[in-house]
């Protein structure tokens, strides 16, 4: 996998490259610091991922988006920024971003977006859609990854397990199954797959 880190700021893209240096399935990474480098490396590099900020001093980072898709280029496109306005995220959603993830989010967050942009599917901060949505349903009151989580139990597999599926960490995954069963007022994994194979919703 090859990726481009688009940000003004050297040390969050150097920050970015440190979080990803671990990983074994990300080949080559560039870094670019304005619209028209990012746009020029685009071209000449063909990254699968694009990480970009939103605001690259003056600059909108958006715009990178918006010439890739008139010029076909084939690059996934995860937005990192710390503005959670809903207008920002909409207008990302509009022109064509893959992903939209907040700056404050954790390194496996982060590089749990990108495997899901990777495998051809969106990612949305689930701080973000929350806020925007605020009538869900008891399914919709999960967040993306505890969906996940949720699916993965109803699999039957252990918690070590979904960790490896998921690129997270085993106490996380914890984490999250305390979290689903608090909202979904289950209390036992055979609650969990009986509840996923019985929910058309989460398979939508």
């Amino acid at each position: 996998m090859k990726m481009l880190i688009v940000d003004d700021h050297p040390l969050v893209r150097k920050g970015l490259v440190s979080a990803f240096s671990a990983e074994k399935d990300i080949d080559s990474i560039k870094e670019a610091s304005n619209v028209e480098e990012a746009v020029n490396i685009l071209h000449s590099f063909n990254p699968d991922i694009a990480i970009l900020d939103l605001r690259l001093g003056k600059e909108d980072g958006l715009e990178i988006v918006v010439q890739a898709k008139k010029e076909g280029v084939s690059t996934k496109f995860l937005i990192l920024t710390s503005s959670s306005k809903k207008e920002d995220f909409i207008r990302a959603q509009k022109i064509g971003a893959d992903g939209f993830i907040l700056k404050e989010a954790f390194a496996e967050d982060i590089i749990y977006a990108i495997h899901v942009l990777a495998r051809g599917k969106k990612f949305y901060d689930p701080e973000i859609t929350q806020s925007i949505s605020s009538e869900e349903e008891e399914l919709r009151e999960l967040t993306p990854r505890e969906r996940d989580v949720l699916l993965e139990l109803g699999k039957g597999l252990s918690n070590i397990q979904i960790a490896n599926r998921l690129y997270i960490s085993e106490n996380t995954v914890k984490k999250h199954i305390g979290s689903i069963f608090s909202k979904l007022g289950i209390s036992h994994r055979v609650e969990a797959v009986l509840y996923v194979n019985n929910s058309i919703g989460l398979n939508q």
